[in-house]
């Protein structure tokens, strides 16, 4: 990143190019760079010069939700005919990537809507549903939400205790879900609550409910230009039209789960690199004992090891995103690659800090706001130790959660 001084961001530049050691955009085809570029020319035009400033105010910018849809960012891999992109994974794996290399809660705004509200109405919708809501989230006129975590069911998802009650002409729903990404700005809500035998189902809230609220987090260390906040729910009164037919049991919000996982392996590549650029850049400028910093031994190993561990995961990234596009990825391949790419892009936020020297900690670079990030990426959507213990259950066909 620029030197200038980030109270300035007209003046801000991102002089970022990509990182791509082993050619492998020669494994991807025309429409993929072409939408690489798309995104990497919309995140420099629209997200860098301002992601600071967004980052230090904990602002979110609501005018970015229809930027984003008029780029094509809000669900890629749904069909055309609903609004969506009709492209493949590998596709919307690089969206991510190039999204999270501007931030992380800016990524995690687009996977919210894509992967776990439009894939949901997708999958599991009605037609009545998918025509009135997919073309509305896809274009940005709608910004949805997902609701899964609870205050006392983080890892445990199973155990919620939010629930509804079939009242003849409609559903009433009560409870409380924590720690939702878009909640405070958002349109409608994906909410994930037990019906009267304790079977899980979805139901679409909307906006406007008598009894539906929407208390915003603050005080947040980490995701600070993304919106965050509560959903609860007490008498709401929900259609029953708004019922997601398609799917019932845990099985359904964890599959929406894998989606919006496949995106954050390839997104946290994004962090990744970006930290590296901005090392390997600020290396090769920052004069110590008469010569460049990127000169010394243990700088060099610092930036062989970053360029090594992110040309391992774009590998790891395009194999996962061929399998999904054949329908093969099965959920512990998708949790080995959410937990190895998010741990190494955190660990290459920590060590390119150290490049940094103390200006790392500064917003005139962007390291210490993607390393804040990813804290809280390591832990969402399935928490790193419970991304090992999924591969765990996988090799030994035992599980270790309880």
């Amino acid at each position: 990143m620029s030197s200038i001084s980030p109270n300035n961001p007209s003046h801000r530049q991102d002089p970022f190019e990509g990182v791509d050691f082993y050619a492998l955009d020669e494994l991807l085809d025309e429409e993929h760079l072409l939408i690489r570029q798309s995104i990497r020319d919309f995140v420099k035009k629209e997200i860098s010069p301002y992601i600071e400033e967004w980052a230090q105010n904990c602002h979110f910018p609501e005018d970015i939700v229809k930027k984003f849809g008029s780029v094509g960012a809000f669900g890629s891999q749904i069909p055309e005919q609903y609004g969506g992109g009709g492209l493949d994974y590998i596709a919307y794996g690089l969206i991510m990537q190039e999204i999270e290399r501007g931030d992380s809660g800016m990524r995690s705004t687009v996977s919210v809507q894509g992967s776990l509200v439009m894939y949901p109405i997708f999958a599991f919708g009605s037609e009545e549903q998918k025509q009135k809501f997919l073309p509305k989230l896809a274009s940005g006129e709608l910004l949805g939400c997902f609701g899964l975590t609870e205050p006392d069911h983080g890892s445990n998802p199973g155990g919620m205790k939010t629930h509804f009650k079939d009242m003849g002409d409609h559903f009433l729903l009560n409870g409380a879900k924590m720690w939702i990404s878009n909640s405070p700005k958002a349109d409608i809500a994906i909410v994930w609550a037990k019906d009267e035998s304790d079977r899980i189902h979805g139901l679409i809230v909307e906006r406007g409910m008598e009894g539906f609220s929407t208390p915003e987090t603050h005080n947040k260390w980490s995701l600070r230009a993304s919106s965050t906040g509560e959903l609860v729910f007490d008498n709401v009164k929900v259609p029953k039209s708004n019922l997601l037919p398609g799917k019932s049991g845990l099985g359904a919000p964890l599959k929406c789960l894998d989606s919006a996982r496949y995106g954050i392996a390839w997104g946290a590549i994004g962090a990744a690199m970006d930290c590296y650029d901005a090392a390997r850049r600020y290396a090769n400028e920052r004069i110590q004992f008469d010569k460049p910093i990127a000169s010394f031994q243990l700088v060099q190993k610092k930036l062989a090891e970053m360029l090594t561990e992110i040309t391992k995961a774009q590998l790891l990234v395009w194999r996962l995103g061929k399998l999904k596009n054949e329908g093969k990825a099965t959920t512990a391949q998708i949790s080995l690659a959410k937990r190895n790419n998010v741990a190494m892009a955190l660990e290459i936020a920590r060590e390119a800090r150290q490049i940094h020297g103390g200006m790392g900690i500064t917003g005139e670079y962007p390291i210490m706001r993607h390393m804040m990030n990813l804290e809280s990426v390591i832990t969402y959507e399935g928490t790193h130790d419970i991304h090992l213990l999924i591969l765990g259950q996988e090799i030994t066909g035992i599980q270790a959660f309880k």
